[in-house]
């Protein structure tokens, strides 16, 4: 492999991690973390929104208020470096899963591709301009049950049982 190859490698699987860092952040609401995958200048235009990081941390985090949890999964990822700037086309599905007694149609899974041009400052790859681009949604009303049995649960926040791994610092410590 040639130095430049492997700085390339660097480089896709930082962008990679930002794109994963953003779906930490959202499902767990940690938007402190939100803010590491942005650049203060950034753009995110997501389906009824678009604006600066600032103003999608507020907007988001009063839509998140309507589900008790979200789930996003990242399939294929396609990075399109030059230079200090890269295209990423990201695939995945979110479920989103209403509160109790909320909307049923809050019961949804979507399809979509976060379009993402990345640039590199200051040794930080980060989002400079997103495009939530949805590609299809399907109603999930009704269809949610409730666990079999005892065990861990996921939680929409500092909660969650991956901030109290044992022999893991909490992020408190961090």
């Amino acid at each position: 492999m040639t130095p430049k190859q492997l700085s390339e490698l660097i480089d896709r699987q930082q962008i990679t991690e930002v794109v994963f860092r953003y779906c930490r952040a959202v499902d767990r609401r940690d938007f402190d973390l939100l803010r590491t995958c942005y650049h203060p200048d950034a753009i995110d235009r997501h389906t009824g929104f678009t604006g600066d990081i600032e103003a999608y941390i507020a907007w988001l985090s009063e839509i998140l208020r309507r589900f008790a949890g979200t789930h996003h999964l990242i399939g294929q990822q396609l990075v399109e470096l030059d230079g200090d700037a890269a295209r990423c086309e990201s695939y995945g599905t979110a479920t989103h899963r209403a509160v109790l007694g909320g909307e049923p149609d809050h019961d949804f899974t979507t399809g979509f591709r976060y379009i993402d041009r990345m640039e590199r400052r200051s040794g930080q790859w980060r989002i400079a301009e997103r495009l939530a681009t949805r590609d299809w949604t399907r109603s999930d009303a009704g269809l949610f049950r409730h666990k079999e049995g005892e065990g861990p649960s996921g939680h929409p926040s500092s909660a969650d049982p991956l901030y109290r791994l044992p022999g893991w610092p909490s992020a408190v410590e961090r």
